[in-house]
């Protein structure tokens, strides 16, 4: 029987989490299930013991091999590395700190055999590392409606969350590119590219939010690799027939998700704020669609250039709203990730 489902787990840092995330892979599935899939697990030259942990796995599993990199490489090249050696119909990236509800296989295989997209989306929760707290993601919803493009760009904009065919990837060449915010220039190319795109209305991912050590809550100004990403993107959007509406799109929703990583004080040192919010406008300024007229205060600012008109604004938000302050979300295009339609308020970036 051939392989239908490649699960590429990039590897590193991440031992108290591991075996779990491999065992909810294969949990409940029967020997034919089994059959049908493959985990590819990169170690990505980690320091713990996450390498031995994967020999281990691998010796008593035969759906499992087990690439070790000889020098780290970072999320994105150790996702190309699983692409490159997976055999199979498609390929889910499974984060290694995060796992899958039972099932979730089982329902990703026959809604791939149903619908045989180029890519299918689905559902997840967020679950908080401290206390195990689950929450439905803003985006969600959209799940439930026709899988269009323009409907589907909404969603969170993660490679997790989507299930793509490998023959697919390789013909249009899509891969990750090296850096922080690495799903940035992949995720929304891969639905530009798709003739067929379908979504699973099902919760088939439990993404792990506050982990220590995690992208999303460290300050570092390697944040500022977003901005390479999204000129990777934009580079790609420029080199294909990308509709002009769904341009202006993607431009919005660029400019939020950097918003929202500028007032993110687990992400953003204070001293890095105005930088970061000037290479927004710089983005801002040499992306701009023509015509495009900003939406939203936050928006004409960024366009302004107006720094200190945001960090007044911004320091008198938190001060009036700070106790009953909501969790930061925005109308999206991350992980690690304005105004109407009500679709593109629809999810939050991580």
């Amino acid at each position: 029987m051939s392989v239908r489902l490649s699960l590429v787990v990039p590897v590193y840092r991440v031992e108290p989490y591991l075996m779990a995330c491999l065992d909810s892979i294969h949990a409940g599935l029967t020997s034919d299930e089994l059959a049908r899939i493959e985990i590819i697990a990169v170690d990505d030259a980690s320091p713990d013991r996450c390498g031995a942990l994967l020999d281990d796995f691998q010796a008593n599993h035969d759906f499992v091999r087990v690439v070790h990199l000889p020098a780290n490489v970072g999320l994105g090249l150790a996702r190309n590395a699983g692409l490159t050696e997976a055999t199979g119909d498609y390929v889910w990236f499974v984060d290694s700190d995060d796992w899958l509800p039972e099932g979730s296989v089982r329902a990703v295989l026959a809604a791939l055999d149903a619908e045989r997209p180029d890519v299918l989306l689905i559902d997840h929760l967020r679950v908080h590392d401290d206390d195990g707290r689950r929450k439905a993601d803003a985006s969600s919803p959209l799940l439930a409606g026709k899988p269009a493009l323009e409907r589907m760009l909404g969603v969170q904009h993660t490679a997790w969350n989507r299930i793509v065919g490998r023959e697919f990837l390789q013909r249009n060449g899509l891969r990750f590119g090296p850096g922080w915010y690495e799903d940035v220039s992949f995720s929304h190319p891969v639905l530009l590219a798709a003739d067929r795109i379908a979504a699973l209305n099902r919760v088939c991912y439990h993404y792990r939010i506050g982990r220590p050590g995690a992208i999303t809550a460290t300050r570092s100004e390697r944040h500022f690799e977003a901005f390479d990403q999204y000129d990777r993107l934009q580079e790609w959007i420029a080199a294909h027939a990308v509709a002009p509406a769904v341009r202006a799109r993607l431009f919005t929703l660029m400019i939020n998700h950097l918003l929202v990583v500028a007032g993110n004080d687990g992400r953003m040192l204070p001293e890095h704020r105005r930088r970061f919010f000037e290479r927004t406008t710089e983005l801002y300024r040499r992306h701009r669609p023509e015509g495009h007229v900003p939406r939203g205060l936050k928006h004409r600012l960024v366009a302004a250039g107006a720094y200190g008109v945001y960090a007044l604004l911004r320091a008198g938000y938190r001060r009036a709203g700070g106790r009953r302050r909501k969790p930061e979300r925005t109308p999206l295009v991350s992980r690690d990730v304005a105004s109407p339609p009500p679709s593109t308020q629809a999810a939050s970036i991580i």
